[in-house]
């Protein structure tokens, strides 16, 4: 290590861990879900996350995927990500005694590193792409490449509008979220995505932080009954939205449009970007992800040291 560089001492990721972390997040151009906290928070049991503070002004992660130990980019200013990235480097040729390793790293970063490709290999994880949406569009709906999208907001209004409450969420209002989700889960079978139960439990992970975390939640009530619910956050550095959870009964024809509509007019009404998140590279997911019209993507790569000690 150089001078410059302390050892680091990773420890898991907890609620009370935001009062340590936030302030490092959003210093930087990064358009992905993994630019806030609360994705960091949602996940940190599927992949075993843990942290540390780096002496170069950051937060270094390390993480376990199928067995493996990788990491990420920190979260930290632009101009310390070549430091800390090279201070992982190290980390992992002489603590780890293994090759450097991201599956998911920012194109912003990925840019500012510059890195020589004869000692990493960068590629590009098409399907783990962030689906990036105008806010203002997405709070309208207005134009004729969203005119299905309104007709099915319109839909709703008619048959639901005199029985349908758009509600703010609050930690008291936990076990409406539970019963329904409950109920979400049930209606999916056993045949689900490996990820579907780590989300869950992510939820229910939030709800019983969400004091401490500072959740902004909302959900719509059918004659008293939940009957959807979201999750977001803000990266106020890109001014971006970021929709983390949405989950809605799907025999309820407009009721996705209302409440995206919803959240964003009441909880991100500034908001110049929507991040939806990625399709995991499931066909009905991209279908849908692409009717709404996106206007970019937040674009992930893989980057790989090619051979142990040559940084």
């Amino acid at each position: 290590m150089t001078g410059s560089d302390k050892e680091l001492h990773f420890r898991p990721v907890k609620a009370e861990s935001i009062e340590i972390l936030e302030p490092y997040f959003c210093l930087r151009p990064n358009k992905t879900c993994e630019s806030v906290f609360l994705d960091s928070f949602l996940w940190r049991k599927y992949s075993e996350l843990r942290f540390a503070i780096s002496s170069h002004g950051a937060v270094q992660w390390l993480m376990s995927v199928n067995g493996k130990e990788v990491g990420a980019m920190p979260a930290c200013r632009e101009e310390d990500v070549k430091d800390c990235f090279y201070e992982m480097v190290r980390f992992f040729n002489e603590k780890l005694r293994r090759p450097y390793e991201i599956l998911l790293a920012d194109e912003e970063a990925v840019l500012a590193l510059g890195l020589d490709p004869e000692k990493y290999e960068v590629a590009e994880n098409e399907d783990m792409k962030d689906y990036l949406y105008d806010g203002e569009a997405m709070r309208t709906l207005a134009g004729k490449k969203l005119h299905k999208k309104k007709n099915n907001l319109n839909a709703f209004l008619k048959e639901y509008g005199d029985r349908a409450e758009y509600r703010r969420l609050c930690c008291s209002d936990r076990q409406d979220v539970w019963d329904f989700l409950d109920r979400w889960r049930e209606g999916k079978g056993e045949d689900v995505e490996e990820h579907l139960d780590y989300e869950i439990e992510g939820i229910h992970e939030i709800l019983n932080n969400c004091s401490i975390l500072g959740v902004r939640m909302s959900g719509v009530y059918i004659e008293g009954k939940l009957e959807a619910f979201t999750i977001g956050s803000c990266n106020p550095y890109e001014k971006m939205a970021i929709i983390h959870i949405e989950k809605a009964n799907n025999g309820m024809r407009g009721l996705y449009q209302f409440i995206n509509q919803q959240f964003l007019i009441h909880e991100f009404p500034d908001a110049a970007l929507v991040n939806r998140e990625d399709d995991l590279g499931l066909e009905g997911l991209r279908r849908a992800k692409m009717s709404y019209c996106p206007v970019g993507f937040a674009r992930k790569y893989s980057v790989r040291q090619r051979k142990m000690g040559v940084i």
